[in-house]
């Protein structure tokens, strides 16, 4: 008897060759819209920053040449490997978002000022460059007014370096560059070493098959595979040699930062470099830490700036004392015990073992309780896999960060913006390093959409969660086909490597997925260089994707301020004010500057119908939250004690207007040390998607009993939002204040 299987494949390859063609085509970057958002739209909502302000403000603080821009510089379209794979139908995907979707997306759907491109480097071939090049180029040139543009594009890339070892993860970092000219910019992205990312998903007689099987999206599955050909065939650049004596036709990479930073160097291009998702714990090993990166060579004080603070992965803002794992002076690692604050996902793995035991002895059974939680320890981010057969309701709420705002999936305390202000590295004979970074948030979107978190819809298409079309392949991939054992299984991830999308908790991080934040420009004008100079100030600030308003200055003595972002020395009291107003209410559906410049279709296949469009009611703000930080004096001096969240609470009135506060700090001067303050603005609670995480069942002691998850397929219904209240809110970049040299401890 013929083999069924066998039979499938010689049809797929049938119809391959007789209807398809075997090769896919080469996906390009698209055309742009060539039509500017009208003048208008910025004028006015200028118009309303000022009437905001001047309500708020007195009739000097009022007046000022800067204006508040809205961006997202971190956005991926599906010139990234992973965005690539998100888009096929097999995953739920809507087929390809290139870089002239992001543009035209940026323009009239979320209305924003500026974006910046963000593919990952390690899927970016010497074409797709060049096409990323040209893309962004033309969007920037549909501008009617270049000294006054509609939206200014921004090119860069993304430096994805993922470790499963702790002291060899630094994370990614997306760079961002000024110039768009050909003699300008880079000849080549700089990727970091890893190879998984650039692989297929899907061999080339299941793309046949999944051709035959989904007709209508033939030409998808054919493309994928010259996609990651075109990868592949593109040749590793030679390391170790100066990046301008290099071919333009390899693929050029960074293993650390130092190196990126040097060949960033070498190129001689104005750049930006932007941590980001540093706390999201599915590809950061437990243990991991800020530390080792805040040296001379790995970090770059003049191009690492700014820090992604929040994004469609969640919020890396907030330190807490409690770690994943516990590191003794050896280095080697064991499992923390639970306590009121934390459970780790280790203790879980014993409890879910425990369960098992049956018959067992009880000694056997807590030597079983043992293993299992070291198992999980040594396996890293793959430690559910140590545990057979687990679904995600299964582990609870461990790993979490519960009493965290909008927290990432598996919270790395040590890898926040709070952690990170709070270091010092004070090698002997030589000054202090510390980091100075200004808040922002982004999108981190993958399918070409900037700026997603101007309304609060379309789980499926505005975030990362991609369900399947096809309810048989979904059990197939969820279902992990080992028996339950009574014992864990220790992960060897030499001997028995899992792909990239078992490798870490994908489907538990479904639940974890948001709209995305933004950043705001306190500028000067509209114009390119305008904005980067109020990068460079670090006179920005995050919020978690609505455009409320907020200022922060620091009052100085002579009547003058300065703003966020600014460094000053002084011995005086320092006293902040800060003016917030909240976001406005959204109005439903597109206006029709959007609809006639965009078209209806493209409204409705970019936009779902769905754009800024804003109304004449702010929300209303409750509370500015302070936060101050005393940096370590010496390295090794306990973080938790310099982190204070929050210092102060000041209320709102309840005002739709908008709120001033001014505050001080009277301890300043007996600290003898730097200081960092910033702050939060807190709207009032709206409902936002995926907001409530694992959707935890507490019981009166506060612990999480049950959990109820968002999946990204078929189990959880492709037009369930997945809602949950939240407070919006904004961050503020610091304000740095240290005390004149001879007053310093």
């Amino acid at each position: 008897m013929i083999d069924r299987a066998v039979v499938a494949i010689a049809l797929a390859i049938g119809a391959c060759v007789l209807a398809l063609g075997c090769g896919g085509e080469h996906w390009g970057p698209g055309s742009v819209t060539p039509q500017a958002a009208p003048a208008e739209r910025a004028e006015d909502e200028l118009a309303r920053q000022r009437e905001t302000r001047a309500a708020i403000s007195t009739e000097a603080e009022s007046a000022s040449d800067k204006q508040i821009l809205f961006g997202d510089l971190h956005v991926h379209t599906t010139f990234s490997p992973d965005a690539f794979a998100m888009s096929l139908p097999m995953l739920g995907g809507e087929g390809a978002h290139p870089p002239a979707d992001a543009c035209d997306f940026a323009r009239y759907c979320s209305a924003l000022d500026f974006w910046s491109i963000n593919d990952h480097a390690e899927g970016i071939t010497p074409q797709r460059w060049a096409e990323t090049k040209e893309s962004i180029r033309q969007c920037n040139e549909v501008a009617a007014d270049q000294s006054n543009p509609d939206i200014v594009a921004f090119l860069g890339w993304e430096w994805s370096q993922v470790d499963l070892d702790r002291n060899k993860h630094y994370g990614h970092k997306n760079v961002v560059l000024l110039e768009t000219g050909e003699d300008q910019v880079p000849r080549r992205s700089i990727a970091a070493p890893r190879d998984q990312l650039g692989k297929s998903p899907i061999g080339p007689v299941a793309r046949m098959m999944l051709s035959l099987r989904d007709w209508e999206n033939r030409d998808v599955y054919l493309n994928a595979g010259t996609y990651y050909d075109e990868i592949a065939a593109t040749p590793a650049c030679e390391q170790g040699v100066d990046t301008n004596d290099l071919p333009d036709n390899c693929h050029e990479t960074a293993a650390d930062p130092a190196t990126l930073f040097e060949k960033l160097d070498q190129w001689g291009h104005e750049s930006i470099v932007i941590p980001h998702g540093n706390a999201w714990g599915l590809n950061t090993p437990p243990g991991t830490s800020f530390d080792k990166q805040l040296t001379p060579n790995h970090h770059d004080p003049d191009r690492q700036i700014l820090f992604e603070v929040f994004s469609g992965h969640g919020n890396s803002e907030e330190y807490r004392d409690w770690r994943a794992v516990d590191i003794a002076s050896d280095g080697s690692l064991s499992c923390p015990e639970t306590t009121d604050e934390y459970f780790p996902c280790c203790q879980r793995a014993g409890e879910l073992i425990r369960e098992r035991c049956g018959s067992a002895s009880s000694e056997e059974c807590e030597e079983r309780v043992r293993d299992a939680q070291q198992n999980y320890v040594d396996a890293g981010v793959t430690g559910y896999w140590t545990v057979p057969n687990t679904q995600v309701e299964d582990w609870l709420g461990c790993g979490q960060c519960p009493d965290c705002f909008q927290p990432g999936f598996d919270h790395r305390p040590a890898t926040t913006a709070q952690y990170a202000l709070a270091l010092t590295h004070d090698p002997e004979g030589e000054a202090p390093m510390r980091y100075r970074f200004g808040m922002i948030g982004s999108s981190d979107n993958h399918s070409g959409r900037p700026g997603t978190g101007y309304k609060e819809y379309g789980r499926i298409a505005m975030t990362e969660v991609n369900g399947s079309q096809m309810k048989a392949l979904a059990q197939r991939q969820n279902k992990d086909p080992r028996q339950a054992t009574p014992f864990s299984i220790p992960y060897d991830h030499e001997a028995a490597p899992l792909g990239l999308g078992q490798l870490r908790h994908m489907e538990r991080q479904s639940s974890f997925f948001m709209t995305g934040g933004l950043v705001a420009a306190h500028s000067t004008g509209r114009e390119r260089t305008a904005l980067w100079a109020s990068f460079k100030r670090r006179e920005v600030y995050a919020t978690s994707g609505i455009r409320m308003l907020l200022w922060f200055d620091l009052l100085k003595s002579n009547g003058t301020t300065l703003p966020m972002g600014s460094e000053v020395t002084s011995s005086d009291t320092p006293r902040f004010r800060v003016r917030a107003a909240g976001a406005f209410e959204q109005q439903p559906g597109c206006p029709e500057t959007s609809i006639s410049g965009l078209g209806e279709a493209n409204i409705d296949r970019l936009c779902h119908n769905e754009c800024y469009n804003p109304g004449e009611t702010r929300h209303r703000l409750t509370r500015v939250e302070v936060v101050r930080i005393r940096p370590q004096i010496t390295a090794g001096e306990d973080v938790g004690t310099l982190v204070e969240d929050p210092w102060l609470t000041l209320p709102c009135p309840d005002d739709a207007s908008g709120c001033t506060v001014e505050f001080e700090d009277p301890d300043y001067a007996n600290e003898s040390r730097e200081v960092i303050y910033y702050v939060r603005a807190i709207q009032e609670p709206t409902m936002a998607v995926n907001a409530g995480g694992l959707r935890c069942e507490r019981d009166e002691a506060g612990r999480c009993i049950k959990v109820r998850p968002c999946h990204g397929d078929y189990r959880t219904p492709a037009d369930d939002e997945c809602m949950a209240e939240v407070e919006e809110r904004a961050w503020s970049s610091p304000i740095f204040v240290t005390p004149p040299r001879g007053a310093r401890r």
